[in-house]
């Protein structure tokens, strides 16, 4: 029974440590895994000093990614220590598993990072459709919500920048959008299609060698004051941009 128990732990939870599992109950809709920390204390979230006096302790029910066509739920049952510090602001909290659920959070980081890959991939409503598919309901803002938490990616300065508007509203409202060519990734979006903020945008980037854009006026005055170093190439790759970087825009 043991080696049993040691192979679902492997099975449920190979990248955390510092967990063992209780007991597993399945049935036909649901797979439920008891489970409990097995550190001897933990640190405090106020002052950081390490306690092992257990003040209480709780379930949590976080949901896990589906297996097999069922759900997934934790009874994970966490604890409550007594800071050893009087002068904290503390007086008890509750400790951590890293890698199980955030502070006050329903799932664990394995379907968190799950849904969040939905999300890039297929935007709301098709995102939450595909969750629906997995066996995890959630809403379409809960999908983009998801999303937007994400860190910015660290991109490096664009060599060659294709320019060309994309609408918020068609025929009212247009803003600007702004892809490195060579990697074929929108790299910004501006508000509006002005002359101006074209020319910040692009002075602030001298390293740029290349501007590729449609002969609408303003894009032409905004890459000739903000980049003078760079070579603009119009009309031939607008319908190629068109095509792949606006229509997905627009779209998600």
């Amino acid at each position: 029974m043991e080696e049993v128990v040691l192979r679902l732990e492997e099975l449920l939870f190979p990248s955390i440590a510092d967990v063992s599992v209780v007991s597993v109950d399945v049935s036909n809709e649901t797979i439920r895994v008891q489970a409990r920390s097995t550190t001897i204390g933990s640190a405090c979230s106020g002052c950081g000093n390490w306690s092992i006096q257990v003040h209480s302790s709780y379930l949590r029910f976080p949901a896990d990614v589906p297996s097999a066509g069922r759900r997934v739920v934790l009874c994970l049952r966490v604890r409550r220590f007594a800071c050893p510090v009087a002068s904290c602001g503390r007086r008890t909290f509750i400790e951590q598993v890293p890698g199980l659920p955030r502070r006050y959070g329903r799932w664990t980081e394995r379907l968190r990072s799950t849904l969040t890959a939905v999300g890039l991939a297929l935007a709301g409503r098709a995102g939450a459709r595909m969750a629906g598919v997995l066996g995890v309901s959630v809403s379409r803002s809960t999908v983009l919500r998801l999303v937007e938490a994400l860190p910015e990616p660290d991109l490096q300065a664009p060599r060659v920048v294709g320019v060309d508007e994309y609408a918020t509203r068609k025929g009212r409202h247009y803003g600007t959008v702004l892809v490195d060519v060579e990697t074929r990734r929108p790299v910004d979006l501006l508000p509006d299609r002005e002359t101006s903020s074209l020319v910040a945008w692009l002075a602030k980037r001298p390293e740029i060698e290349v501007v590729c854009r449609d002969r609408a006026p303003f894009f032409a005055e905004g890459a000739t004051v903000g980049a003078p170093q760079a070579v603009q190439v119009a009309d031939r790759w607008q319908c190629a941009m068109r095509r792949l970087v606006v229509s997905p825009i627009q779209s998600g």
